[in-house]
């Protein structure tokens, strides 16, 4: 699995919605452009959330 290489957008993008109380949580895959966003949700939401986003067979 190859590190993906965020554009100059979606880390001011991310850093705008981490400003907001926002996480964001980008699948690993290089040109993979699949990302999930979330905010005031549950420690198993997130952790549902993040394996979801990260998992690059479930999407």
């Amino acid at each position: 699995m190859e590190q993906q290489s965020e554009s100059l957008a979606d880390r001011v993008s991310d850093a705008v919605a981490l400003l907001v109380g926002k996480r964001t949580v980008r699948c690993p895959e290089a040109k993979c452009r699949v990302s999930v966003r979330y905010r005031a949700v549950t420690p198993a939401e997130a952790k549902r959330l993040t394996d979801l986003a990260i998992d690059h067979t479930r999407h």
